[in-house]
């Protein structure tokens, strides 16, 4: 007898549904599609505990006969292909018909659907082992499929499955891809009850990314469009002063479909070269539109990856629409050699002092002026003669000139002087002697290695000191960023950042550690940073997130701190730094102290 058999129906649904459904996210994103290739203009997805106990997608949609809800639920069953050559021409969301099975293999799902010519409505209820239970029921035209306790039969995965807050996070990612791809559709999406987000049909595609992402992103972006033999290029990309450091708003889309390319992205990343500082990353939403026999969509089981028949010509036609738009909307300096239209003014030349008179200034000294006298010392100042056509001038007020020793050090601000002990070099150098010359101390390096062990010390036992500001800085950070703060509550606190959630995409900073700007820039700028930290280090081991976490929060410290202004701050600066752990160097090893000997300075002269 042969080793090889046939695997049962439920068990390779299993399999697949590994590769198709990942987490909650992955169910939604199908059913949407799958709403929105129905030809839905109302969409809305009900999530209960992120996901795991019901996710839950009602359209008004087409609706299915009684026969097709049955067999959605079968492997590969599509009404999308019939031949192989239907591959080559996909523009709809799902073809492959195996979304619905993996669904059905781990969890529990109930489907109502009702065609515009049918009576009533069809139910199909999917239990554990594939269970089936049909019956008539009544329902509004469209399809609502309720996916109940996923993973219920493979614990091992459900156990994987991240925060709630987490989880919710990325199904709004995914939310919001299949969104801007439809502005003509209206979606909604609430969470244990709540709303997040409510979207009425858009005027155009700015104003879907303006009620998704608000006006700090649509203010920030400037149209693209550009039409070639090979592809069409629309959308939009943010300014270059605007580019952030947070990833998140960087979407490429192919004939209305979501896809990754970092093949893409470095495109447009060359088109921005030199206008944007390393490490930063702009807004871009990018739709592009071609043939479909020039893509192939199949690579890859979430679909989420796309190949393009000639990638290169693909790249240089994206870089070269990029350029030009940022070119066209003059972002860098410009020079306008058009003088049409322009006010003329006169040419001066050689012979304009005969035409216009030029008269020197007259010019007037006082020869008994001796700034070093005093009132007492002062003679008396002689009567200057009136001139013929001027009036007699009063006599000079020497008095003003008084030297007033008690009041000289006032010329110069009492932080400004040098106490003896040390002195600060452009804001950037602590100089101070020693004993065998002078030491030097890096600022923002000190400032990094006492931001690290506050940090750490306030993660692991102890918390750190809160400096609330004078006025909340309220911003927009959209509702996953929201979502980000909100998990990680308690250790910010612990860190001394006292950021409230505020409505479903906005956080108030009412204070941030001791050591940090308080100035609402520098508040801004440092939330947007925290935010890719947290995004960054939320999958790490507990312990390698703490030191992580202190590490870059150290370096986000240091950079977004308030210049020194006078001795005595830097005196106490000295005096933390050398009761660290380790004042000479930062937490990624750099050098923070450095001594130049006496005979090196002696060596200068």
């Amino acid at each position: 007898m042969g080793k090889l058999k046939v695997l049962p129906a439920q068990i390779a649904n299993m399999i697949a549904a590994g590769e198709v459904v990942q987490r909650p996210a992955s169910v939604v994103k199908e059913l949407m599609e799958n709403a929105v290739d129905a030809g839905a203009t109302q969409v809305s997805v009900v999530i209960l505990d992120a996901g795991r106990t019901l996710i839950q997608v009602i359209d008004n949609g087409c609706g299915m006969s009684p026969v097709d809800a049955v067999l959605c639920f079968e492997r590969h069953a599509t009404s999308k292909i019939a031949t192989a050559e239907d591959l080559e021409q996909i523009l709809t969301y799902g073809f492959r018909g195996e979304a619905l099975a993996s669904i059905a293999a781990v969890a529990e799902v109930t489907l109502r659907t009702r065609r515009q010519q049918d009576e009533t409505a069809f139910e199909v209820r999917l239990g554990a082992f594939g269970e089936m239970k049909t019956a008539s029921v009544a329902a509004p035209v469209g399809s609502n499929f309720a996916v109940r306790n996923l993973f219920y039969n493979t614990p091992a995965r459900r156990k994987f499955l991240k925060s709630d807050n987490v989880e919710l996070k990325h199904i709004l990612e995914e939310f919001t891809r299949v969104a801007l791809t439809r502005p003509e559709i209206a979606f909604s999406i609430s969470h244990n009850g709540r709303e997040i987000y409510v979207l009425k049909k858009a005027k155009s595609l700015k104003f879907r990314v303006l009620d998704l992402l608000g006006s700090s992103v649509t203010g920030d972006i400037v149209d693209l469009s550009v039409e070639t033999s090979v592809i069409r290029v629309h959308g939009f990309v943010g300014r270059p002063d605007t580019a952030r450091k947070t990833l998140g708003n960087q979407y490429f889309f192919v004939n209305g479909r979501y896809f990754r390319s970092p093949y893409l992205h470095k495109a447009v990343m060359k088109a921005y070269e030199e206008m944007i500082p390393d490490g930063v990353t702009p807004s871009y939403f990018i739709f592009l539109e071609t043939d479909p026999h020039g893509i192939d969509v199949n690579i890859h089981p979430t679909k989420t990856e796309i190949k393009f028949e000639d990638d290169s010509v693909i790249f240089q036609i994206l870089y070269a629409c990029v350029k030009e738009t940022l070119g066209r909307n003059s972002f860098g300096a410009s020079i306008d050699f058009n003088t049409e239209g322009a006010v003329e003014l006169p040419q001066l030349g050689k012979s304009f002092e005969q035409y216009k008179g030029v008269e020197m200034p007259a010019i007037e000294t006082d020869p008994d002026y001796d700034p070093f006298r005093t009132a007492d010392t002062a003679p008396e100042p002689a009567a200057r003669p009136a001139s013929p056509a001027t009036p007699a001038s009063p006599a000079y007020d020497y008095s003003r000139h008084v030297d007033h020793h008690e009041d000289y050090g006032r010329l110069f601000e009492e932080k400004t002087l040098p106490t003896g002990r040390v002195l600060i070099l452009q804001g950037r150098y602590i100089l101070t002697p020693v004993a065998s010359g002078v030491m030097i101390v890096h600022v923002a390096r000190a400032r990094e290695r006492i931001l690290y062990e506050q940090s750490l010390r306030a993660l692991v036992r102890e918390a750190h000191v809160t400096q609330t500001a004078l006025f909340p800085v309220q911003m927009t950070v959209g509702a996953p960023q929201r979502l980000l703060f909100e998990d990680n509550a308690e250790m910010l606190s612990r860190l001394g950042f006292d950021i409230t959630p505020f409505g479903t995409d906005a956080v108030v900073v009412n204070g941030v550690p001791e050591g940090y700007s308080c100035e609402p820039g520098k508040v801004e700028q440092l939330v947007r940073d925290l935010a890719v930290i947290l995004d960054d280090d939320g999958q790490a081991l507990p312990e390698m997130m703490q030191q992580r976490l202190a590490e870059r929060l150290a370096t986000l410290g240091a950079a977004h701190a308030d210049p020194l202004t006078s001795p005595q701050e830097a005196q106490r600066l000295i005096d933390t730094l050398f009761a660290s752990d380790n004042a000479e160097l930062t937490p990624g090893g750099r050098r923070i102290v450095s001594i130049a000997p006496i005979g090196d300075i002696d060596k200068r002269f």
